[in-house]
């Protein structure tokens, strides 16, 4: 080996990914386990997963108000020894209510599974609402929707969501302090009841395994068929969007930034344009290098970052973009906006700036496929969209072999200003 010469430099397209296929097993209820195997640390992360996000509430914030608090005591625990258990053994139990799912996740030491399972089991098996716990959760949250409320940004987020989808869709539903004091404990015991059942759970395991998990979790969720069996109708929910498109709201009169969005609706992640988008909106503005951060950032200095993203929502998409800007450039800021958006749609992209995206985006995914941790979780979000490998494997194609001209049709589909919601908060 002839150490002055360098090695050639491989560029993140040229590696042949490969989804790394995970193990599947059924508990004796039926329960799915997905399972990715690891042996580089002595750790693991177990989630459950249930249909109980916003979309199937019939009271507002019922939701997140089940997923947090079935943690904060059972008929044998209180709160603060089932977190003093937690705490002990290093570990940590995350929970979480998106718009489709909720979720439970625990991280741990592989030593301590066996002696954790218990604690999860009791939470997820046996939450009791205590009345004091809720009344302190409805302080708290309404304490941090207060502080929240005089923030820009916060309430630019609620608002262009709602001109989006609708202020009665779960996509554009917002809290409220009317909604946190119509929370009551009974009404969360009945979406719990109806959600947290052992026939509407998924359990997606990662990292270095004890050797009897599978017998674990079937012990502690797999015996029984436990809070019955309840089959879910999920409501096709129309989207209702604001008839308007341009607004601006004051909402702190000693601000010095406003916050800035401009968003459309897109078509989900089934539709084949999506994949192609993926590309396209990070040129715009979905990387630090994008057009919209070197134009709007790096050229003009009218903020310190801006970026576009597009919604992965079940039913719909959007794509929106995002910044906080100095008040009296936000008007000017806009108008950039839109001038990238008319220049993709006017000039085709250079072969130089579409290879270095490319060997971005291979270079994220390559970096997401680093651990069992991520693996699991990219499999989940195929699993829970009824997605398999083909789909991962055909936008790599997509990102590998999109031309510029592709591109630039996209462009001009989507990228009509015309078609923006545009709304700025001051």
């Amino acid at each position: 080996m002839n150490r002055t010469i360098a090695p050639p430099i491989k560029d993140a397209v040229d590696f042949d990914i490969k989804l790394k296929p995970y193990e599947q097993f059924k508990l004796d209820n039926g329960i799915p386990v997905y399972v990715m195997k690891s042996d580089e640390q002595d750790t693991l992360q177990l989630e459950l997963v249930f249909p109980a996000g916003s979309w199937y509430e019939s009271e507002s914030l019922e939701a997140a108000a089940t997923n947090f608090l079935m943690k904060n005591g059972t008929s044998k625990h209180t709160a603060q020894e089932i977190n003093e258990s937690i705490d002990y053994h290093g570990a940590y139990l995350n929970r979480n209510a998106y718009h489709e799912n909720a979720t439970y996740t625990l991280h741990c030491l592989t030593k301590h599974t066996e002696v954790l399972l218990p604690v999860l089991q009791e939470v997820i098996q046996d939450p009791i609402f205590p009345e004091e716990e809720l009344n302190l959760y409805k302080q708290n949250q309404k304490q941090k929707l207060a502080v929240n409320l005089l923030k820009c940004d916060f309430v630019a987020n609620r608002f262009i969501d709602k001109y989006l989808f609708g202020e009665f869709h779960p996509y554009g539903r917002v809290s409220s302090m009317m909604a946190y004091d119509a929370l009551q404990s009974e009404s969360l015991h009945a979406f719990y009841r109806k959600h947290y059942t052992y026939n509407n759970c998924k359990i997606f395991i990662a990292g270095n395994l004890p050797a009897n998990i599978i017998p674990l979790l079937n012990q502690y969720f797999g015996t029984t068929q436990w809070n019955g069996d309840t089959h879910l109708v999920k409501l096709d929910l129309p989207i209702q969007p604001a008839e308007e498109k341009k607004f601006r709201i004051f909402n702190d009169e000693n601000g010095v930034q406003g916050a800035v969005r401009v968003a459309r609706h897109f078509p989900n992640r089934y539709h084949p344009d999506f994949p192609k988008m993926l590309v396209l909106n990070t040129i715009f503005g979905g990387y630090f290098g994008s057009r919209l951060m070197s134009n709007i950032r790096e050229e003009k200095g009218y903020t310190y970052g801006i970026y576009s993203q597009l919604y992965n929502f079940r039913q719909t998409s959007a794509l929106n973009i995002q910044t906080e800007a100095g008040r009296d450039v936000c008007e000017a800021t806009i108008d950039e906006i839109y001038k990238e958006l008319l220049r993709l749609q006017n000039e085709p992209v250079p072969q130089e700036e579409l290879d270095l995206v490319r060997n971005y985006m291979i270079g994220s995914i390559l970096g997401d496929l680093d651990g069992a941790f991520q693996l699991i979780q990219r499999w989940k979000n195929l699993i829970l969209n009824d997605l398999d490998e083909n789909y991962f494997y055909n936008n790599i194609k997509t990102i590998k072999t999109i031309t510029a001209e592709e591109l630039q049709q996209l462009a001009k589909q989507y990228f009509t200003p015309g078609d923006f919601y545009e709304l700025v908060v001051i």
